[in-house]
């Protein structure tokens, strides 16, 4: 059986209470900077009540204008490897983890479809970062079914990423 919080899932919202409890226990904040999330990163962090104390905030950062400007994603990166990319998310982890002074930060971007796609980038791919201290890292998945469960599921992959990073 599955608890559900309006548009949640009972197992984001339990990732999302033990990586604040991570979180406290190293002394460390969190940022996010979403694509194809659209803030459900956020909406499930803040879901955990006293979470004021270890999440800092988040970009939505649909626009590649915005990935530049707010967030500092070089252009080239955007140019040569696209939005939906490693080096696009590690960038986004970096400036999110900048813009918002937090040892921590988590990014995502990808094609939840249902268009977009094509051979190189179809729907489901999507891209995690991280961001912890000065190490970065970034990690690649194929999703499977429509866009809200693309969705879902790249919001507990990167909870579930950045829960074994801390630990």
């Amino acid at each position: 059986m599955k608890a559900r919080l309006p548009n949640m899932h009972f197992s984001e919202v339990s990732r999302a209470k033990a990586l604040g409890r991570l979180l406290v226990k190293k002394g460390l904040s969190v940022a996010t900077a979403e694509s194809c999330t659209g803030g459900m990163i956020g909406a499930a962090l803040t879901s955990v009540p006293g979470s004021s104390a270890w999440f800092k905030g988040g970009v939505i950062a649909y626009a590649n204008s915005v990935k530049r400007r707010l967030l500092g994603v070089p252009s080239a990166i955007l140019d040569n490897k696209g939005a939906v990319s490693a080096e696009t998310v590690r960038a986004m982890a970096r400036g999110a983890q900048r813009l918002f002074a937090t040892g921590c930060a988590l990014a995502v971007s990808g094609v939840a479809g249902p268009d977009g796609g094509t051979k190189e980038k179809p729907v489901g791919l999507v891209y995690v970062g991280l961001a912890c201290g000065k190490n970065v890292r970034s990690y690649e998945y194929r999703f499977e079914g429509d866009r809200r469960e693309i969705r879902r599921q790249a919001v507990e992959k990167a909870l579930e990423m950045m829960i074994k990073e801390l630990r």
